[in-house]
């Protein structure tokens, strides 16, 4: 788990590692970077600590964790925290108590740094214009785009931008890269190997040490291509339709490599249910996945969604209709859930072990 330490004489946090060395009655320590600036302290500028995203305490009530996941996936981009509590049968006001009792900050607060840090990467890393990068990572407008840097990094977006080293931007021939930061023990080749043996013929495709996939965005194509990056992180290089929301298409596909389990997940839960069940996931492809064409790499669509699986026979299309409708979330599935679903009682324990790896 990555711990914060935060100096009381400094008011500066830094990540584990910084080659900072404080007097260790002035450090506090956080395991979130959100919980260190709703102390008050702000980030390193030797470390970056915004750069990682940091993990939910171990022992953080189920609650929390399923809370930190709605937030993580853009509930809190377009609702309240009301709405946030409401989807988990409490009050926006005990919500706000058990973030503060068990992550230090509220669940807006959360919210909005994540934001931040993800824009001040995107400041750092790419060319995107300053409204490009508030709409990227999730800000409503630029009035809140501004106000929550000046926040978090006591600064606004233009002089964050000014400061970014020279070696930070990552050069490209087409595409966002992003890095995608991991521990020490993270093992590439292994995720890498996991991902060949259950890849999807015409969605996906690992060549060499780069895996790449298609997916959509409101419905318009992408392209995700991840790989080796240095000795801290991989190489996220994104083409996309368009720029907004971005940091829900970063979180999926560091979730999907396993960034932070070690275990690779999925682009999408539906896909986890679906290979479970499917005779031929590839056959589901061709018949019902959206066309992309000119990618290469053996890329040519999009993975289904519910809508077109509905229309087959059997589990595939039970599931696809139970989600549909609303009977199931499969973000929250428990195995009897699915197999009130229709899915039979081995797949829907291995579709939740996968969904648990995942992150869900």
């Amino acid at each position: 788990m990555t711990t914060y330490s935060a100096v009381r004489t400094t008011g500066i946090y830094c990540r584990p590692g910084c080659g900072a060395k404080p007097l260790a009655e002035n450090v506090r320590t956080f395991e979130l970077a959100a919980s260190a600036e709703a102390a008050g302290y702000r980030a390193c500028l030797r470390c970056r600590p915004y750069r990682v995203a940091g993990t939910v305490p171990d022992d953080a009530p189920e609650l929390v964790c399923r809370a930190v996941r709605l937030i993580i996936d853009g509930m809190l981009d377009g609702a309240t925290e009301d709405a946030v509590g409401a989807r988990l049968g409490l009050s926006a006001r005990h919500l706000r108590r058990l973030f503060r009792d068990h992550l230090g900050v509220t669940p807006d607060g959360f919210a909005r740094s994540r934001r931040a840090h993800f824009a001040r990467r995107l400041l750092d890393d790419s060319d995107l214009g300053i409204a490009e990068v508030a709409f990227a990572s999730g800000f409503g407008s630029l009035r809140q785009f501004n106000r929550a840097m000046r926040e978090v990094f006591k600064a606004a977006p233009g002089e964050l931008r000014a400061r970014r080293r020279k070696a930070d931007r990552l050069v490209a021939d087409g595409g966002l890269p992003l890095r995608l930061p991991f521990a020490p023990s993270y093992d590439w080749p292994a995720v890498l190997a996991e991902l060949r043996a259950g890849e999807v013929p015409g969605v996906e495709s690992i060549v060499d040490d780069t895996y790449r996939r298609t997916i959509t965005l409101d419905g318009d194509p992408g392209l995700l291509e991840i790989g080796p990056g240095g000795a801290d992180h991989l190489l996220l290089r994104a083409h996309l339709p368009h720029w907004e929301g971005v940091i829900h298409v970063v979180e999926r596909a560091a979730r999907l490599v396993g960034i932070d389990s070690g275990t690779p997940g999925a682009w999408a839960p539906l896909e986890i249910a679906v290979n479970a069940v499917a005779e031929d996931t590839a056959a589901l492809v061709r018949r019902h996945g959206a066309p992309v064409a000119g990618l290469g790499f053996g890329l040519t669509h999009a993975f289904p969604a519910a809508e077109p699986l509905a229309a087959e026979p059997g589990v595939v299309g039970d599931l696809a209709r139970a989600v549909l409708d609303g009977r199931l979330r499969l973000e929250e599935a428990s195995p009897a859930e699915l197999v009130a679903a229709g899915v039979p009682a081995p797949a829907a324990q291995r579709i939740a072990r996968r969904l648990t790896a995942t992150g869900r």
